[in-house]
């Protein structure tokens, strides 16, 4: 199967938003969870955002206060109506059978898509929590890319991208729990957003 044309996002201004993820949307290391990347981008961006960050959750994970993505999916509101949705994660699918990745991947992302049909959905991959990036969480981002490529999602990758070295490594991950800290949660709804923004036409934001 061939890769479909990924195509620029439309994003309404006052746009209704969801970040679905892990511990990383969750807030995790913030000063509170309101702090974290999800919030901050929502209020930077005068989104109506709804978080739903369960820890420890992934694709094949189940989280401390929930389940696998997929499970976790199943049991969204079908009212909640989003214009986007940006799925985050996961690194807590390194330890598991990776094997199992695609399988889990694309049974989440149909109920997704069935769910929210008239949504944009954009991949949100994993963010290295320590220097050099694991070789399992390296692998979980390139299936993410190209399973995000297959259905002309937008994969937005922060190991691509290079978002954190050795040089800001320890500005933005907290050491005491690897997780991004107050300033790193500030930095990552920044790079976010400016994605975001370069993956919009310039004519595509609905007013």
């Amino acid at each position: 199967m061939s890769a479909a044309e990924t195509r620029p996002l439309t994003i309404p201004e006052r746009a209704r938003v969801l970040v679905f993820g892990d511990s990383w949307t969750w807030g995790q290391s913030a000063v509170v969870p309101t702090r974290g990347y999800a919030y901050v981008l929502g209020r930077e961006r005068g989104w109506d955002v709804i978080v739903d960050g369960v820890r420890g959750s992934g694709y094949l994970r189940p989280g401390i206060d929930g389940g696998t993505y997929g499970e976790r999916i199943a049991a969204l509101d079908p009212g909640l109506d989003p214009d986007l949705v940006i799925v985050q994660g996961s690194i807590n699918d390194r330890r598991e059978d990776l094997a199992e990745l695609h399988a889990a991947v694309t049974d989440a992302w149909d109920a997704l898509a069935d769910l929210y049909p008239d949504a944009e959905i954009v991949v949100f991959g994993p963010a290295p929590h320590v220097l050099p990036t694991e070789r399992a969480v390296a692998r979980i981002d390139r299936e993410l890319a190209e399973l995000a490529a297959l259905r002309g999602w937008v994969h937005i990758s922060p190991i691509a991208e290079q978002w954190i070295t050795e040089r800001n490594h320890r500005r933005v991950i907290d050491p005491r729990d690897l997780h991004p800290s107050t300033a790193g949660h500030a930095y990552l709804a920044l790079r976010l957003a400016r994605d975001l923004a370069a993956l919009s036409a310039p004519d595509a934001v609905e007013q």
